[in-house]
């Protein structure tokens, strides 16, 4: 049900927030990558505007925030305090290959990668671990860290509230949801996809 926004979020009542604040938390600060953390914050949105889940759509945006600073928060701390001992090679979740991708993303775009980051899934929940493992200094980190929460959660939702106003959108948020996950990891799979174009062709030039 996780994975279908609109009857996770509706089918929460009145504990609608509760959920959606450790869904986002969850993918942000445990570790937990595969969420749908965009098209849940889009539904929420679109949601909150359309009344149905009975909540204001600035409450949805500040919970949302909350959230996934505090998760930021916590991957941070992970980093720095265990930093590449809980990965492997061949884990299901914490693979080594994931935070390699974290780090390299990282040291491209230094502090503004925790706002670039928090629109590509994945990157988003190990970025901050590798901020915490590489030593960035913990003021810089809370900056970039509130700035990246806060734009993505008010640029997210407020995408849900304008096309939700349009009645293809309204009627086919099962449908969207899906195309936004997808489009979400186009860049993981072009990443895999030079990973393994360059596997293939190092032997053939060494």
């Amino acid at each position: 049900m996780i994975f279908d926004p609109q009857s996770f979020l509706t089918s929460l009542g009145p504990a609608v927030l509760i959920g959606l604040a450790l869904m986002v938390f969850v993918e942000s600060g445990l570790l937990f990558p595969f969420l749908p953390g965009d098209s849940l914050l889009f539904t929420a949105g679109l949601l909150a505007a359309s009344g149905v889940i009975g909540v204001p759509v600035w409450l949805v945006v500040v919970v949302a925030f909350v959230a996934a600073a505090a998760g930021d928060q916590v991957g941070y701390l992970l980093g720095r305090t265990a930093g590449r001992r809980l990965f492997k090679p061949d884990a299901r979740l914490l693979k080594t290959r994931y935070l390699d991708e974290a780090e390299a993303f990282f040291q491209k775009y230094g502090g503004p990668a925790l706002v670039l980051g928090r629109f590509v899934p994945v990157v988003r929940t190990y970025v901050p671990l590798a901020a915490g493992a590489g030593d960035y200094g913990y003021r810089r980190f809370v900056t970039w860290n509130l700035a990246g929460a806060a734009a993505w959660t008010v640029v997210v939702t407020t995408l849900g509230v304008l096309l939700g106003q349009i009645d293809f959108v309204r009627n086919h948020i099962d449908v969207l949801s899906v195309l936004i996950v997808l489009v979400s990891v186009v860049p993981i799979v072009i990443s895999a996809l030079r990973r393994l174009r360059k596997s293939r062709s190092g032997p053939t030039g060494a």
